[in-house]
């Protein structure tokens, strides 16, 4: 018997993923998984990689 979990994502998951690290080995749209700009300028620093609003999120807001 094969069973099926259905659930969603809570508010503050989605949350989690506003900015995305960006660079050329990262790829589009990048690594997503930073909550704050300040999460993400850490992980970028001393690299040649930048941070951004992750596309996703900033489609969601335009609604």
């Amino acid at each position: 018997m094969l069973l099926v979990q259905v659930f969603s994502v809570p508010a503050q998951a989605a949350a989690a993923d506003r900015y995305c690290l960006r660079g050329r080995h990262a790829g589009f749209p990048g690594n997503c998984q930073f909550a704050t700009r300040a999460q993400c300028l850490a992980t970028a620093s001393g690299t040649s990689a930048y941070c951004g609003i992750n596309p996703r999120y900033a489609s969601s807001r335009r609604r």
